[in-house]
């Protein structure tokens, strides 16, 4: 069966969160004492469909993965500058890894990307240990921009996220 990609429904939002939680906490990503913090937030996909368009990979019924297109600059944008969209929250189930769901959800959002007047550029933010994530980023032609790291928890020196871009 093939994967298919699709904006997520209202119906998949609760999973979806699900999915996004476990994969941060089973990769081991959320060890900084942020959890707690940031937990809810990974789950609130209800949140994130309001500010973005929140795209799903699906085989048949099964709930592969997600993620959040943002078209520019706004509350849903982490590091988007004028003229570049940005890449949040991709997650793909445990179970479904190693079958290019990733991929599939990324080059999604390069097509939006692609689609949206005036978007030269697609911009995203990840941590260090999203080893699986940085290949695929770095496969599609998405470079390092390490001038633009940053750190979304001031108060824990530790966490620096890497960021990447991909000019359209």
């Amino acid at each position: 069966m093939d994967i298919q990609i699709r904006e997520a429904v209202p119906a998949e939002y609760e999973a979806l969160g699900e999915i996004t939680a476990q994969a941060y906490l089973q990769d081991g990503l959320l060890d900084y004492g942020v959890a707690d913090e940031y937990l809810p937030v990974l789950k609130d996909v209800a949140a994130r469909a309001a500010a973005a368009e929140v795209l799903v990979a699906v085989e048949g019924e099964q709930l592969l993965g997600g993620v959040a297109f943002v078209a520019g600059p706004g509350p849903a944008a982490d590091i988007a500058r004028p003229g570049e969209a940005e890449i949040r929250a991709l997650a793909v189930a445990h179970e479904a890894r190693g079958r290019g769901a990733g991929e599939a959800l990324v080059r999604a959002c390069l097509d939006r990307a692609r689609a949206t007047e005036g978007c030269t550029a697609v911009v995203l933010s990840t941590q260090r240990g999203m080893h699986s994530a940085h290949r695929i980023y770095e496969r599609l032609g998405f470079v390092r921009t390490p001038e633009r790291d940053w750190n979304p928890v001031p108060h824990l020196d530790d966490i620096t996220l890497l960021t990447y871009e991909l000019t359209l």
